[in-house]
């Protein structure tokens, strides 16, 4: 199933604490990115296919400023990024080197990139959140990637927060961090990803009226049949 403007309005109301709820119950375990938290508070949740990009740690031959002009720079890179997409940048948890700063970003949010997501760091802070681009990294700092990292390449498995990240899997970043849909699993969690938000916003309202847990999270036979009973 493609990532069809339905299925990413429908991600939209799922968060991410659900998503690994369900993919937890397939199996699938490790698929929140450690390290990735949004930069700025109150950050919509978001939803994309996954634009990778590697570094590896630097080398003092080819990381260098001049490396900026290469074919296989950061700058070509961003210029391949297709409108809509989030770029998931595996940079090693490296967090003394800033992977992107404002004028990156700024050029990113032109070319109708959703977000970035990271597992390193930003520079530039006051110029990045002012180009409005959604940010979910470790943090930030002032010394540029080359001080620390080395850039690689684009389009191909990655490792981003511990996670393993194929192009156009998909991510949805929020509140509580980045997670991945293996393209395989989207389906399954359009179909049952909403069902779950249904049924813990049933169960908070249950908390409300008084009703202790047992029982009632997870649900007993009885709470299932007054569940189902609620949405008839």
């Amino acid at each position: 199933m493609s990532l069809t403007p339905e299925a990413i309005a429908t991600l939209s109301r799922v968060s991410t604490a659900t998503i690994t709820t369900v993919l937890l119950k397939k199996g699938l375990r490790n698929v929140w990115m450690r390290g990735s938290r949004p930069l700025r508070p109150g950050q919509p949740r978001l939803v994309g296919p996954a634009f990778t990009l590697r570094f590896v740690p630097a080398r003092e031959d080819l990381a260098t400023p001049e490396s900026w002009s290469s074919p296989i720079s950061t700058r070509t890179a961003i210029e391949a990024m297709p409108e809509g997409c989030i770029a998931v940048v595996d940079a090693m948890g490296v967090t003394d080197a800033g992977i992107f700063g404002d004028i990156l970003c700024a050029r990113m949010a032109k070319r109708g990139v959703a977000a970035l997501v990271t597992d390193g760091v930003v520079r530039d802070l006051e110029g990045v959140l002012g180009t409005g681009l959604p940010v979910w990294c470790d943090g930030f700092a002032a010394p540029p990637s080359v001080a620390g990292l080395t850039f690689v390449g684009w389009g191909e498995p990655i490792g981003c927060g511990g996670v393993a990240i194929f192009p156009n899997d998909i991510i949805v970043a929020d509140q509580d961090g980045a997670v991945v849909i293996p393209a395989a699993f989207l389906d399954l969690i359009l179909a049952e990803g909403a069902e779950q938000e249904r049924m813990e916003a049933w169960i908070v309202d249950q908390v409300n009226a008084g009703a202790v847990l047992p029982g009632l999270y997870p649900m007993n036979a009885e709470t299932k049949a007054r569940y189902a009973a609620s949405k008839k």
